[in-house]
């Protein structure tokens, strides 16, 4: 694991730029890496998708978690929900995984969960066919915008917990909205935050399986 320094614009209008903290783990022969975007009031230490990138690195890909904020950004709270921030700074990561050498030549993923996973979403709109595969973990898709979802062009795996009434519907509403490959997966008995016995397992099985299968 190597601790990693990714430059990125700053919220304030001073000129100076921000520099996000992140964790790079690349396993031998790795064919691709995914880049994790934390839902908000999270880091690049939640415990749900540290064990996700875990189970990702078994399976022989890499993992880059890092801080979508800085600290000082995380202490406003409308700033964790602003989406086009989030989606910028996950642009600047990918950006850094393009330029740094260990990495530019792997197939790219992104992971997100709760509000990480509309800025994944909106990524892959603006990146194309650069990234390879999506998957949301308990995310909210639909925050992504109707626009940015029908131009999601990498195949795409939306995860909910079969009892988070209420995401289901949203999660499905934006389903419906993707023009790509995809899949909808309901975890049996799991809620908002995959806490019930097993079910962050299978989550991660099927997000692992997913990007096996398309990276």
């Amino acid at each position: 694991m190597s601790t990693v320094h990714i430059p990125a614009e700053s919220v304030e209008s001073d000129g100076k730029r921000a520099e996000l903290d992140g964790e790079l783990i690349l396993p031998p022969s790795a064919k691709g890496v995914v880049l994790f975007a934390h839902g908000s009031g999270s880091s690049r230490f939640s415990p749900r998708n540290t064990y996700v990138a875990e189970v990702l690195q078994r399976r022989g890909i890499g993992t880059l978690l890092f801080d979508l904020l800085t600290r000082e950004e995380d202490r406003d709270y409308e700033t964790r929900f602003d989406i086009a921030l989030l989606t910028r700074r996950l642009l600047a990561a990918t950006r850094w995984i393009r330029d740094e050498p260990r990495t530019r030549a792997l197939s790219l993923g992104y992971f997100g969960a709760s509000t990480g996973a509309a800025a994944a979403l909106q990524a892959a709109a603006e990146m194309g066919n650069e990234v390879s595969a999506v998957v949301s973990r308990g995310g909210r898709p639909d925050l992504a915008g109707a626009a940015a979802l029908a131009r999601v062009t990498a195949p795409t795996l939306l995860i909910v917990g079969g009892a988070d009434y209420g995401v289901i519907e949203l999660n499905q509403e934006a389903y419906a909205l993707l023009d790509c490959a995809k899949e909808l997966s309901l975890i049996p008995g799991a809620t908002h935050l995959f806490e019930e016995p097993g079910t962050l397992q299978l989550a991660a099985g099927a997000a692992s399986d997913w990007f096996a299968r398309h990276l």
